[in-house]
């Protein structure tokens, strides 16, 4: 595998050996099954290799999982093709702003979908990232979460493999998975939401308490060009009612954004 480049097929190589939450995410996701019947699943989760054989493979991955992680969400992409998403914060915590993410897919050197690379944000908000090479599901997902958890680690002083671990843990057993109805240039699209809150029962919480009542949501359809409709996270603040802290949202281009109110307490 070529520096700062990555696959996303099930074969990837220990967390060691690629870049940040790609590699340590991906190959953890399908590992956590085995981990997850050990007691000290969450003592060796960042050390874990993902287990292939067929009996794994055929079983015991959570729904959540397999939405977010396992579908061929670019099955559908002819490359090469470049899908545009909506970025933006604003909260009661720091200054508001709108930005965008750009996605470009080509070909692999197979000739096959695709090797995707992106512009996620501008100026000095701009994240630098990987190639992902031979992608299957949709790596706006892993950007996303990588520019979020850089943003923890930001805000709290944490370590980032402890808020991607528990990020880890949630969508393997305490995601919340529904169908829903959304919009897309006008039209309705089905679509499957799956919310996670990460931090409502870290044992940790304490050291970051302030940031902790934080929920993500995905919404993915395969509708929409590239699978992902949109992601958000949502921090709390300590009195009910109150303006959140901070929101994200990332929207697909012509995507009507959900109301995420109803992500409050």
């Amino acid at each position: 595998m070529r520096p700062n480049t990555l696959s996303t097929r099930s074969t990837l190589p220990p967390p060691r050996a690629s870049c940040g939450l790609f590699g340590a995410m991906l190959a953890v996701v399908l590992a956590l099954p085995a981990l997850a019947s050990t007691a000290n699943a969450q003592s060796t989760v960042q050390s874990a290799t993902p287990d292939t054989t067929p009996q794994a493979n055929a079983q015991d991955y959570s729904e959540a999982e397999r939405i977010i992680f396992m579908t061929e969400h670019l099955g559908k992409v002819q490359p090469p093709q470049t899908l545009a998403y909506r970025f933006n914060k604003h909260g009661s915590l720091e200054a508001d702003f709108e930005d965008k993410v750009t996605l470009r897919l080509s070909p692999t050197a197979a000739g096959a979908c695709c090797t995707g690379e992106a512009d996620f944000l501008s100026a000095e908000r701009r994240l630098t990232l990987p190639t992902v090479e031979d992608a299957r599901a949709n790596p706006v997902i892993l950007y996303f979460l990588e520019h979020d958890v850089r943003d923890m680690n930001r805000l709290t002083k944490g370590q980032q493999n402890h808020f991607r671990k528990r990020i880890r843990m949630a969508i393997y057993q305490g995601a919340k998975v529904e169908e829903r109805a959304l919009e897309y240039l006008g039209r309705p699209v089905a679509a499957r939401q799956v919310l996670i809150a990460p931090y409502a029962d870290d044992p940790n919480r304490g050291r970051f308490e302030q940031y902790a009542d934080k929920q993500y949501v995905f919404w993915l359809s395969d509708e929409v060009p590239g699978g992902v409709f949109g992601i958000a996270s949502r921090m709390n603040a300590a009195d009910a009612g109150a303006e959140p802290l901070i929101v994200e949202e990332l929207y697909l281009e012509g995507a009507t954004p959900p109301d995420i109110t109803a992500l409050a307490r």
